[in-house]
Parts: structure tokens; sequence; C-alpha cells
């Protein structure tokens, strides 16, 4: 990506190990993801461009001398960052702040987007999935990479249980997949605020009771009807805009929780008074999607759960920029790229 609305597809350097600890991995399927937006809309124009792509599933071309758990054809799927799986906070789950981690396309690293990709730290990174490389389920195990879970995490942030009321702010790929979330940990009513009338056809599919179409006061006034006045027990904010944020801190009820997965676009969390004096617990971040993978797996393999239903296109590598004007225009929900 060259700046905003200036995506390219060039030839490049060939991936290559470098550390022992690397991977190389012949990428099969990646994906445009909904925050590779921000940059699509925002970025300054550069002269050298920037690598792009987090999510992808592939298979092992090459292991450096130290990788231990994963071999030369074995088909992978890396989650949107990459860790060491040893570290203090890996061990506590949260992989995105591993001390010797980091993020695909980012400094020197290779992105999800193209036909292949060193992993550092291959061995704390990459999951084997007992599939073939062209299996049925591929669509649903690439959303391990990044979207479904981010929605599961937006769901634990948000204390989803059996029982509860859930609602779900956005209704793109992540908010669809923290309405699958939702439905998993028991929630007994789903309320999804969108108003695309094919992502909420989907979500009704995927376990959404009710659906609010209004935005603002007159979302929060709908949320209210549905739940007695009360307002949700979890709120997933699936979105990142200021009005999104305010209406999930808005619709949850005292003693609720939001659970924020949505890229912020503002440093501020507004409400702040109401939420404080309503108990409200406001958590989420970037999901360790590392420490879901085994939990989601066995679903995805045994068909409880179909998160690849929101990967709604699919464009080889030369057409990634369409695939990106197309997200962005709203034409499609997740574009998967099939190389």
């Amino acid at each position: 990506m060259y700046g905003a609305g200036d995506v390219r597809v060039e030839t490049v350097p060939d991936a290559r190990l470098i550390e022992p600890t690397d991977a190389l991995v012949r990428v099969t399927r990646a994906c445009i993801c909904g925050s590779d937006l921000w940059p699509y809309n925002q970025m300054q124009h550069s002269e050298n461009g920037q690598r792009m792509g987090h999510e992808f599933i592939g298979v092992v071309e090459a292991v450096g001398a130290d990788a231990r758990t994963v071999k030369v054809g074995d088909v992978v799927v890396a989650p949107f960052a990459w860790s060491d799986g040893t570290c203090v906070f890996c061990q506590e789950g949260l992989h995105t702040s591993c001390l010797h981690g980091g993020w695909w396309a980012r400094d020197g690293i290779d992105g999800g987007q193209g036909e292949a990709v060193r992993v550092p730290q291959a061995d704390g990174t990459l999951v084997v999935l007992p599939v073939g490389e062209d299996d049925a389920l591929m669509p649903s195990l690439l959303t391990l990479s990044d979207v479904m879970g981010t929605g599961h995490h937006a769901a634990l942030a948000a204390k989803v249980g059996p029982g509860k009321t859930a609602a779900v702010v956005g209704d793109g790929a992540v908010g669809l997949c923290g309405v699958i979330a939702a439905k998993r940990l028991g929630a007994e009513q789903i309320i999804i605020l969108g108003r695309h009338p094919d992502r909420i056809a989907l979500a009704k599919k995927f376990g959404a009771t009710d659906v609010v179409s209004e935005r603002g006061d007159e979302a929060n006034e709908r949320v209210r009807e549905l739940t007695g006045g009360f307002g949700a027990h979890s709120v997933l904010e699936c979105v990142g805009h200021a009005e999104a944020i305010v209406t999930a801190l808005g619709i949850a009820r005292p003693g609720g929780a939001v659970g924020r997965v949505g890229l912020p676009q503002h440093d501020e969390v507004p409400t702040t008074m109401q939420t404080f004096f309503d108990n409200v617990t406001i958590g989420g971040g970037p999901a360790p999607a590392r420490a879901y993978i085994e939990e989601l797996l066995p679903d995805v393999l045994e068909g409880r759960i179909e998160p690849g239903r929101v990967l709604d296109r699919v464009m080889n590598l030369d057409g990634v920029p369409d695939g990106y004007r197309a997200m962005n225009e709203r034409e499609a929900i997740k574009v998967m790229v099939e190389l």
C-alpha cells in the first residue's frame, strides 16, 4: 500500500529463512481485514510502500535448525501476531504482548497478502492443521487467524455467559463472528446492531435473535426496549468509531461489561461518568488469537460453527486491489485471497 486507495501487486525478494527459529510458509489462502481499510482510507503517501496482510494459511516449505513443532509439508494457520509461546505473557495467554513477538508486514517481516512469508518464532506462532491444503473447511479455518478469535475475545471481555443478553455493535466480519461467539458461550438473547441486509441475514443464521438498525440515541432506546428497559449484560464493540463506542457504552446495563475489539480511531473513551456510576466494566484489545486456536479448532473441524461464511468473495493475488475496493464500498463482507 502506497497511500490511501493505492494498493499495488509487486514482485519483491523471495522470503527466506534468516533465524534458526524461522519457518518458510508458502501461502495458499489469505484475507483482507477490516483493519486494513483504515490505512486504505487514511494512509499518507509513501515512496516505499507498506507490505500488507496478517491473516494466512499455508504449507511449510522449509524450517530453521531450531524449529521443533513444524515440519516441511505441514499445513499451518498463522495468527495475526507472531510470538514465541514461552514468555511470561504467552504463558498467560496474552500472545499479542509477547516479549519476543511482533506483527506481520512490519520491521522487515513479510505480509500475509503475498506468495510466501518468513515466520519468526515458528514453534510459538504456527498451528498445524489436521487437513489437506484444499480442504473444504479452509475458509472457516482461515478465520482462526483473526476474525473468529477476535469475535471470541470480544465475547470473553464482555463476559458473555449462559442466560445473558449480548449486543453486538457492528455487522462486519468481526461482529458476525462475535455473534457466533456469543451463541457458542450460551447467550440467550443476541442483538445485532447493523443495517446491511446481507450481513443481518447471516447474523440471524449465526444466532442473532434481534436486529437494531437505528443509530445514536434511537439505537439505545431500541436496545432498552428489547431488554426490559435495562440494557444488555454483554456488549461486543466491533467497529472502533467513536459513535460505535458511545453506542456500546450506552446500551450496557448497570453492572454489565463491554468488550472492545474494534480498532479505536480516537484516544478518548467517552461517557466516563455514566459508565462509572453504572459500574460498567470496559475491557478488550487486540485478540490473542494464538491462545484461542486450539479451543475453537474442534468446533470448526466438527462443523459446530461456520465462521468461514463471512468470506463472501474470493480473489486471486492480482485481484487484491479490487478486493480492497469491494470491502471499502461494502460490496463484500470479507475477501479471501486464493493463491
